[in-house]
C-alpha cells in the first residue's frame, strides 16, 4: 500500500509562488509515475503535471512556464513549485501515484494512490 501526504498549501496574492511537496511511503515501485491534479469548485478534477521516476515530465498547458515538477527519489517525495500564480489556480491539489510509468497520455482514473488534497487560494 502507499501512502501520500501533501503539504504546502495556502493563500497567496496573484503573482506570488508556493511549493507543494507530497510525501509518499510504502514501496517505491508502486510510484514510478507521480504527478499533480487539481479540483476547483464545480469543476472536475484536473492533471497539472507529472513525472516518472527517470525525470520525464508532462504539464498542463495552462501552467507550462510558471509551474515546476520534481521528485526526490531517494526521498520518495513530489514537489510542485508554483511560481506566477493566479485567481484561476485557486483549487485542491492532490498528489497521485501509479505504478506504470506515465506515458503520453493518462486520467485521473489511471491512478490508484491518492493523497487527501491541500487548499491553494490566489487571491487577485
Amino acid at each position: 500500500q502507499v501512502l501520500l501526504v501533501e503539504s504546502g498549501g495556502g493563500s497567496v496574492q496573484a503573482g506570488g509562488s508556493l511549493r507543494l511537496s507530497c510525501a509518499a511511503s510504502g514501496p517505491t515501485y508502486r510510484t514510478n509515475c507521480m504527478g499533480w491534479f487539481r479540483q476547483a469548485p464545480g469543476k472536475e478534477r484536473e492533471v497539472v503535471a507529472s513525472i516518472d521516476r527517470s525525470a520525464t515530465t508532462r504539464y498542463a498547458d495552462s501552467v507550462k512556464g510558471r509551474f515546476t515538477v520534481t521528485r526526490d527519489n531517494i526521498k520518495n517525495t513530489l514537489y510542485l513549485q508554483m511560481n506566477s500564480l493566479r485567481p484561476e489556480d485557486t483549487a485542491i491539489y492532490y498528489c497521485a501515484a501509479k505504478q506504470t510509468y506515465c506515458g503520453s497520455s493518462y486520467t485521473a482514473g489511471d491512478f490508484g494512490y491518492w493523497g487527501q488534497g491541500t487548499q491553494v487560494t490566489v487571491s487577485s
